[in-house]
C-alpha cells in the first residue's frame, strides 16, 4: 500500500513535488488509538441548549394609500438548492423582519 503525500520543496514557494509513503512510514506513526481513547478524547455533550432572542420593535410608524403585491414562491424556485434554504418574506409596508436560524450538526 502506498500513500500519497504533497510536500512544499525547499527551493521553492510554486512548486509541489509528490512523495510517497511506504508502510514502513506509515507504522513508524504508532498504534491507531482504540474506541474508548476516541471516545474520551472527542467534544460534545449529549445536552444542546439553543436559544434566538429577538428583540425588535417597530413603532410611531405610518403608511397610507400603500398597495402590496402578492407574496409568493414560485414552484421552482428551489430547484437547483443545496444546503438549507432560508426564505423570508415581507408581507407589506411597516414590517419588522426578525429571524434567527439555530443548526444543530450532529455527524455520528
Amino acid at each position: 500500500m502506498s500513500l500519497q503525500i504533497i510536500a512544499l520543496t525547499n527551493t521553492s514557494l510554486t512548486a509541489l513535488m509528490p512523495l510517497t509513503a511506504d508502510r514502513t512510514f506509515a507504522g513508524s506513526l504508532g498504534r491507531p488509538a482504540g474506541e474508548y481513547a476516541l471516545d474520551q478524547a472527542r467534544g460534545g455533550t449529549d445536552t444542546v441548549t439553543n436559544e434566538a432572542r429577538l428583540s425588535g420593535f417597530v413603532t410611531g410608524n405610518s403608511a397610507s394609500y400603500i398597495s402590496t403585491g402578492a407574496n409568493t414562491i414560485d414552484g421552482a424556485a428551489f430547484a437547483n438548492a443545496s444546503g438549507i434554504p432560508i426564505v423570508i418574506q415581507n408581507s407589506g409596508a411597516n414590517v419588522l423582519i426578525q429571524n434567527a436560524t439555530i443548526i444543530n450538526l450532529q455527524l455520528r
